[in-house]
């Protein structure tokens, strides 16, 4: 192996050991070869020709460079995201995960704060080993089931119909815009 001023590493008069090598007049030459085989290399996909002997663009198109099918495509979901529809789904959506999170967080967060402040409870037995704070770390165990049970039933019962049916009127608008392809 060689280092960067062509001479085998470890070979040395210690002259091409220091960190730069030097020529004739004792100045740093400002020429570096690189030992690494894939210096050169271009990443994958980038640079590589596309099939018809030009190099292929780097960088994919910007926001502004989009196709006409892509805006009447974007502009169907835009419409689908201000419909009624979209906003009653997601109202179903906000009015059980919101109360649901900040109630598990609080009863989390009252187990912590229990736990670390009043040890004397936490201890004070219920059944032979059993004490109330194996009973409170169960609880967190159970309500979080509880919650991921209620969470898909909820979603079952009050929001899989209707998301179902709009991302139907979503992907017949979308075939629309695009004049009837996919």
């Amino acid at each position: 192996m060689q280092s960067s001023d062509g001479r085998a590493r470890g070979a040395g008069d210690g002259a091409g050991s220091s960190a730069g090598s030097h020529d004739d007049h004792g100045t740093a030459s400002r020429e570096v070869r690189y030992e690494d085989p894939w210096y050169d290399a271009l990443a994958s996909g980038w640079g590589e020709p596309d099939g018809t002997g030009t190099p292929a663009r780097a960088v994919p198109a910007a926001r502004g460079e989009w196709d006409a099918a892509a805006v009447r495509a974007r502009d169907v979901y835009l419409e689908v995201q201000r419909s009624e529809a979209f906003q009653e789904v997601r109202g179903r959506y906000r009015r059980f995960v919101v109360p649901g999170v900040a109630a598990f967080l609080v009863w989390y967060v009252g187990y912590v704060v229990t736990a670390t402040t009043a040890p004397g409870l936490m201890a004070r037995p219920v059944v032979g080993a059993v004490n109330v704070g194996m009973l409170a770390g169960l609880g967190q165990f159970l309500s979080t089931f509880l919650l991921t049970w209620g969470y898909a039933r909820h979603a079952r019962l009050r929001r899989d119909r209707l998301a179902l049916e709009l991302r139907w009127d979503t992907q017949e608008l979308t075939r629309g815009a695009r004049g009837g392809a996919s």
